[in-house]
């Protein structure tokens, strides 16, 4: 009974919850932010139901591929793949292995999605490969706040919080993380958003 309980929670709340979420404002703002720097072939990793769909200047892209391994929050995206006007596909599999060939995207895309990969850095490291000659990884995450009473709290709550937020991390290190991936952080900026600080500290850039 325990297990069909967790089992739908993870099907039938979880997504729900996790939709909203990464639609609030405070959200959204982040990723007006970042979103509409992507130009030509773009892989975004971690696509989810589309929340990103809305900011990317179409103009400037060329095709999108998503990458991410749910189905069922894929089929939440058909309002905004609706009016995305470019091709679009989506691959099915994690970031940490990506079916692309070297050397094909023009920017790669992640947001609030490094919290969750199980292996961030192999992930990361998957992204550099995708990335031409001077293309960019553009990134917008949560992570690790500095003061360290607010991290300590991250670090306390993270096991309750990665079983009931799908796997999600409260406190990962986002900068230390692309440099463990061999990335260099060309421009980042960091602050707290509104929201309960243990979750709402955020980071974001370009890295190459």
């Amino acid at each position: 009974m325990q297990g069909q309980c967790v089992k739908f929670y993870d099907r039938h709340i979880l997504p729900h919850v996790i939709n909203c979420a990464c639609a609030t404002k405070p959200i959204r703002k982040q990723r007006e932010k970042i979103i509409p720097l992507a130009h030509g072939d773009v892989v975004e990793i971690g696509i989810g139901s589309g929340h990103n769909l809305p900011y990317y200047n179409q103009d400037n892209i060329t095709k999108l591929i998503g990458i991410d391994p749910d189905e069922y929050v894929w089929k939440k995206a058909a309002p905004n793949r609706a009016q995305f006007h470019r091709p679009l596909e989506r691959i099915g599999l994690s970031g940490e292995s990506i079916p692309l060939p070297d050397a094909c995207a023009d920017t790669v895309v992640v947001t609030y999605s490094l919290c969750t990969i199980p292996h961030p850095v192999k992930a990361l490291k998957e992204m550099r490969r995708l990335l031409k000659p001077n293309a960019k990884i553009l990134f917008c995450e949560h992570g690790q706040a500095p003061d360290t009473h607010i991290h300590k709290w991250q670090n306390r709550i993270d096991p309750l919080w990665r079983r009931i937020a799908g796997g999600c991390h409260s406190g990962r290190n986002i900068p230390s993380l692309l440099k463990d991936a061999g990335l260099r952080i060309e421009t980042m900026e960091e602050m707290y958003v509104p929201g309960p600080k243990i979750l709402s500290y955020n980071y974001w850039g370009q890295a190459c």
